[in-house]
């Protein structure tokens, strides 16, 4: 079975999250979107309402679920029997810290990562961008799924 963690802390879960998803569905048996906790590091949405999030964006896929871990993302792995880390990259700053990331769990633990190239249309978006536009009043609407809604 290709079973498959796409991690990160998901605060919030953007388009860009959401298409790097949807496009490793038929790649993989199963997604399992990880959001880490981190406790050095302030979140703008509390953990269940980041999970809340992602839950109802893919309410309607059976092959994804959302868990939360803290450690290395290679533990959690082989903790969940998953052989596969699916990213997205964005831009060439993304490849070269993902790639140096991917060869340390590869050597580890012999686990691959997967790259898939964001869409060009939400090649731009990322979760601090998404942060800085709702802090403003902007129309964050426009950049994250539509689960994704600040009262």
């Amino acid at each position: 079975m290709r079973k498959a963690i796409f991690p990160g802390s998901f605060d919030p879960i953007t388009l860009g999250h959401e298409d790097i998803i949807k496009r490793g569905i038929p790649l993989f048996d199963e997604i399992v979107i990880a959001i880490g906790v981190n406790a050095e590091k302030k979140y703008m949405f509390p953990l269940e309402e980041r999970k809340r999030f992602i839950e109802e964006t893919f309410k309607d896929e059976p092959s994804v679920s959302v868990i939360t871990y803290e450690g290395l993302t290679i533990d959690l792995c082989k903790k969940i029997g998953a052989n596969f880390i699916l990213r997205g990259l964005r831009n060439p700053a993304d490849f070269e810290f993902e790639k140096a990331i991917a060869h340390t769990n590869r050597h580890l633990s012999k686990i691959e990562t997967v790259f898939l190239l964001t869409a060009a249309s939400t090649s731009y978006i990322s979760s601090s961008i998404v942060r800085d536009v709702l802090r403003h009043g902007g129309e964050y609407e426009l950049l994250v799924p539509k689960a994704v809604r600040v009262k």
